[in-house]
């Protein structure tokens, strides 16, 4: 099936590109997003989801913007991913070692992350991302709001 190809080759762009986002500069994830309205993003330095392609990309930028020199990808688990020729979803963990917010250390960190692709004009693109630092199970009492 050529779409599992093109989404492959999508999903391994995205994992380059993540380098450069860790590393301060968001350009080359911003690249593989959909420029339409529909476009969304769920980020833990972002605050509430972005929507809409002037909204993802300032969220994107500011996410990027956190990060500070030293930081890095250290690897990228598969947890699941599905393909028909008219969307794609892929479900991971992301591993990184990163200086977030301005510390001077380094720790690692890592994110539950789920996106969305769909072909946009012949190249497939990023719908949706959203990422949150839930990695393990938790409690059930962990769900209410102090």
């Amino acid at each position: 099936m050529p779409a599992v190809n093109e989404v492959n080759e999508l999903i391994g762009r995205y994992h380059k590109a993540l380098d450069e986002f860790v590393r301060g500069n968001p350009e080359p994830v911003k690249n593989l997003f959909s420029r339409r309205d529909d476009v969304t993003f769920a980020n833990p330095l972002v605050g509430l989801p972005a929507s809409g392609w002037e909204q993802v990309a300032e969220a994107l930028e500011h996410a990027s913007s956190q990060f500070g020199e030293g930081s890095e990808i250290v690897g990228i688990e598969s947890v699941g991913k599905y393909v028909t020729p008219e969307l794609a979803y892929v479900t991971e963990i992301e591993r990184a070692r990163a200086k977030v917010n301005g510390r001077e250390d380094i720790a690692p960190f890592a994110l539950r992350v789920t996106m969305v692709f769909r072909p946009e004009g012949g190249t497939w693109k990023v719908v949706h991302r959203h990422a949150d630092p839930i990695t393990s199970p938790q409690p059930a009492e962990w769900v209410l709001q102090q």
